[in-house]
């Protein structure tokens, strides 16, 4: 909302300001006190409040962050600065980098903070993307906020839409919430196939959505499988369905090769005489 400033008194009781508090209006005409402080000569804002006592304890707050050595483990909930804030001022006093998300530098890595008791960690190369880009959190999935569109971090490290913790991905120490790439193994990277493991062998099952999931077909090896999604991609679509499906890129092989593969893998009989148009004769298939 926009706002007016007025001067350093406070208009109801005429009163002068504490030390760190600026009152000012909003549009609405209702006053409210803005609390700030400067630190190695970079002004910082500590938030807007109702009233300049509350502002001032922010304030002090922050005084007390910046200039003292309270921990982040010291945060509790009866703050007057909310948490992110703690984290944004520690992290400055500390390592003398300022961001506006809460994110704190470490030696080998930086931990961003989503609340005291949920932290996030990445690798360094990381830092400039959180730096700018404030994680939410929608039940287990972590997203960004990018050109107005919420993004999943995951897919910044190879991990696909609806893929499963375990089946598609895993993190190799068990911490989910470590992100670093060296924690994380991919373990399946193409559409549509579901690795399995029977007698201690893997195979790979393969499944479209088309009005529910139909199955292409079971495989021993990952790039058939991947091939065969492609192929199930094809023929539906001559078959008249509009879906648009993205096929699976396989990488480091040869034209030749894959032509080869693409026309002696097998997918299910089902799949070529499905119809859009006839649904009844194609129910779906597990």
């Amino acid at each position: 909302m926009a706002e007016k400033k007025i001067s350093g008194k406070n208009k109801v009781s005429g009163r002068k300001c504490p030390e760190g508090v600026f009152p000012a209006v909003r549009k609405n005409g209702e006053p409210y006190y803005r609390a700030s402080l400067t630190y190695r000569r970079r002004h910082i804002s500590l938030g807007s409040f109702s009233t300049p006592e509350k502002a001032h304890d922010a304030y002090r707050e922050g005084r007390r962050l910046l200039d003292g050595s309270v921990p982040l483990k010291d945060y509790t909930a009866g703050s007057p600065l909310a948490f992110d804030k703690w984290v944004c001022l520690i992290n400055f006093r500390d390592n003398g980098l300022y961001f506006g998300t809460p994110i704190y530098v470490g030696a080998r890595m930086f931990t961003y903070y989503l609340s005291p008791s949920l932290a996030l960690k990445f690798d360094p190369d990381d830092l400039f993307y959180y730096s700018s880009h404030r994680i939410l959190r929608r039940g287990g999935h972590y997203f960004v906020a990018d050109y107005g569109m919420q993004v999943s971090i995951a897919g910044r490290y190879g991990i696909m839409p609806y893929a499963r913790q375990g089946r598609d991905y895993r993190f190799i120490n068990g911490d989910s919430t470590d992100f670093r790439r060296e924690n994380l193994e991919i373990l399946n990277v193409y559409r549509g196939v579901t690795p399995e493991l029977k007698n201690g062998q893997y195979f790979y099952t393969v499944r479209i959505h088309v009005k529910g999931n139909y199955l292409v077909g079971r495989y021993p090896d990952r790039l058939e499988a991947a091939i065969a999604y492609n192929k199930a991609i094809d023929v539906l679509r001559k078959n008249g369905v509009s879906k648009n499906y993205t096929p699976n890129y396989i990488e480091g092989l040869s034209p030749s090769r894959y032509a080869e593969i693409y026309s002696s893998v097998k997918i299910s009989p089902r799949l070529y005489r499905y119809r859009p148009d006839i649904i009844s004769r194609n129910s779906p298939q597990s």
